[in-house]
């Protein structure tokens, strides 16, 4: 897997080896895992396994755990990972408010921060405004911030026009890995680079991951934001399966999961879920077609129809379950969140409808997120951080 935008910037990292070894760390959690286990899921040899080891514990990644009995012998070490050895940023912009957490190596929210944003404002005030966010995240409650290897990062902006916040050497350093960026779509995850955003085109070719890196210091990882929730939940899923996040909120967008995978398509555009025709002359939508599912969604929601805008929902989750046969729906976002049972109970009874029509058999499950925003940063940090476990589905594809 090619990592070069992940962020990594530990040698021992760039190992497939070494990957494989931190993602069973990772799974073991507290508990820990000894070396003789590590060999036998991974494997590979007691010794290659030794090495791997003794280089995390070097670099502080890994640290004992304790000893476990033997079945003959001396009792085994056991091995941990050290969660706050390294820290990833999640960034959500939405159109109308940008969220982001601070994240540790497993995943776990350390700080967060949300606040007012105009996505429609010119793009360098947008980029402006994300780095001084990154910059007060990371710097927390006593003024400081590290970059990568804990190095001071590049400038940081507090707000549009001001000047680059100090850094303050109070403060213990912190690994930060980089900057997960999930953003509205259509875009280039690959590039970085920004398309024709439904309702503000002039985003249309603008380079969000070398704007943002030359803001922050960091490196910058982009994807769509319905992706980047869609790849935090696969994460925490028990095995591989087929999904798909709907996310409702200032737009109507999907994420799929096919076979554990993020499935973002040739050109980053699967999931467009929102610009499925369903009404041939309907109104028309912010993207210029007619009869959208978004606009049909939104305006329900404008007019405080929870049930119309349930049901909307409910006929594209039936779509996708028709046509892709997925083992589960998830619903999130700020709208969905507002009245989360609503939601499940409108389009739970559109797609059971069509289940039974289709003679598909067994009920499709369907649940929610919870937290409105927050799925979507933390899965924003996992761009960064899922490659560096070499998980299936991270920043690079």
């Amino acid at each position: 897997m090619n990592r070069s935008n992940t962020g990594a910037n530990l040698p021992t990292l760039r190992s497939h080896n070494a990957a494989l070894v931190l993602d069973l760390l990772r799974v073991a959690g507290e508990r820990g895992i000894s070396r003789l286990e590590l060999a036998e899921r991974t494997g590979l040899t007691p010794q290659a396994v030794s090495k791997i080891t003794a280089r995390l514990r070097a670099e502080g990644l890994a640290t004992e755990a304790g000893h476990r009995a033997s079945t003959g012998g001396k009792p085994r070490t056991v091995l941990r990972l050290v969660p706050d050895a390294g820290h990833a940023v999640g960034l959500h912009l939405d159109r109308d408010e940008l969220t982001l957490v601070l994240v540790d190596l497993v995943g776990v929210t350390v700080a967060s921060r949300t606040a007012p944003l105009d996505f429609g404002a010119p793009a360098a005030e947008v980029v402006a405004a994300a780095a001084g966010e990154v910059a007060a995240v990371l710097a927390g409650p006593d003024g400081a911030a590290t970059g990568p290897g804990g190095a001071e990062p590049g400038p940081r902006t507090s707000a549009p026009g001001s000047p680059p916040r100090a850094a303050s050497p109070a403060r213990a350093s912190r690994n930060v890995l980089g900057v997960g960026v999930a953003a509205p779509g259509p875009l280039d995850h690959l590039g970085g680079v920004l398309h024709r955003v439904t309702g503000f085109p002039q985003w249309d070719g603008f380079p969000l991951r070398e704007a943002l890196a030359a803001r922050t210091g960091l490196p910058v990882v982009v994807d769509k934001d319905t992706n980047a929730a869609a790849l935090g939940l696969a994460l925490r899923a028990d095995g591989p399966e087929d999904f798909a996040y709907l996310h409702l909120g200032t737009g109507l967008g999907a994420g799929l999961v096919l076979g554990g995978a993020v499935h973002r398509g040739a050109r980053t555009g699967a999931g467009e879920f929102g610009h499925q025709t369903v009404a041939l002359d309907g109104p028309v939508c912010s993207c210029g077609g007619r009869g959208c599912i978004e606009a049909l969604c939104l305006a329900a929601v404008a007019d405080g129809d929870v049930a119309e805008a349930a049901r909307v929902l409910g006929t594209g989750a039936a779509n996708l379950v028709g046509l892709l046969d997925i083992d589960r729906v998830v619903l999130g976002g700020r709208t969905v969140g507002a009245d989360p049972d609503a939601y499940v109970r409108g389009v739970r009874a559109v797609v059971g409808e069509r289940v039974r029509r289709d003679g598909i058999g067994a009920a499709v499950p369907l649940v929610t997120t919870a937290g409105g925003d927050r799925p979507v940063a933390e899965g924003a940090a996992q761009l960064v951080l899922a490659p560096l476990f070499g998980r299936v589905g991270g920043g690079t594809g």
